[in-house]
């Protein structure tokens, strides 16, 4: 007689539950980010406390501090998505791009999901980078934010170099870089009156193209001055 094996099948069942707790643990997050953000959005940072949002989210506190270190952490949680999405985008360029290619490829592939938002995923995503720029201790978490996902480009860059990013710059000179013009150009649009993220790519592009050409004009005066000055010795 055959015996029935039910290892594997322990082990299916297994795997299910543990996905279903991985995707109620993400759903929670979300719910929790999302009270985070309106609540702050409609009262003011100071307004709004932990047991606030907690409410909101009909969670218990226990719940936040599982998912969260403070409210500042939660009000940004989608920022560090967006951190996330460009480095999984940026590992997936293909090899033969150049670094500064890749990146601003990965840039556009997360813009384009953003024109997708609507309208009042957009006003919130809007609203909150105007609300940084005001609340210091928000744009601190920010800064903390952006940084920890620029490291971690640099050392995706630097893997797809074949550098060690600890004692050569260039890919952090290229995240940098091209990180500051995308928080330049997200800045001016969040101040300008939209309703939709509809040509916010292009406007991202064109902070692009601007840096290349700023970059390609400074370097041809400075060969310039270089060349005078030889001439002069």
């Amino acid at each position: 007689m055959t015996r029935t094996r039910h290892g594997g099948g322990s082990a299916g069942a297994a795997e299910i539950s543990g996905d279903r707790r991985r995707l109620r643990s993400r759903e929670t997050r979300h719910a929790i980010s999302t009270a985070a953000a309106d609540l702050v959005l409609e009262r003011g940072l100071g307004a709004v406390g932990v047991e606030d949002i907690a409410e909101r989210a009909h969670v218990v506190r226990r719940t936040f501090s599982r998912h969260f270190a403070g409210k500042e952490e939660a009000v940004l949680d989608a920022t560090r998505d967006d951190g996330v999405r460009i480095n999984q985008a940026l590992r997936a360029r293909p090899a033969s791009e150049p670094p500064l290619t890749a990146y601003r490829a990965a840039v556009d592939e997360w813009l384009a999901e953003h024109e997708l938002l609507d309208a009042v995923a957009y006003t919130r995503w809007r609203d909150l980078v105007r609300l940084t720029e005001r609340e210091p201790t928000l744009f601190a978490a920010y800064e903390r934010i952006r940084v920890d996902a620029q490291d971690e480009s640099v050392a995706v860059l630097a893997e797809r170099m074949g550098c060690d990013a600890e004692s050569d710059f260039r890919p952090a000179l290229v995240v940098w870089a091209a990180a500051g013009a995308l928080t330049a150009a997200l800045r001016a649009w969040a101040r300008q009156e939209h309703d939709q993220a509809a040509g916010l790519r292009a406007w991202v592009r064109q902070a692009y193209g601007a840096l290349v050409i700023q970059v390609a004009a400074d370097a041809a005066a400075g060969s310039g001055e270089v060349s005078s000055a030889g001439e002069g010795a």
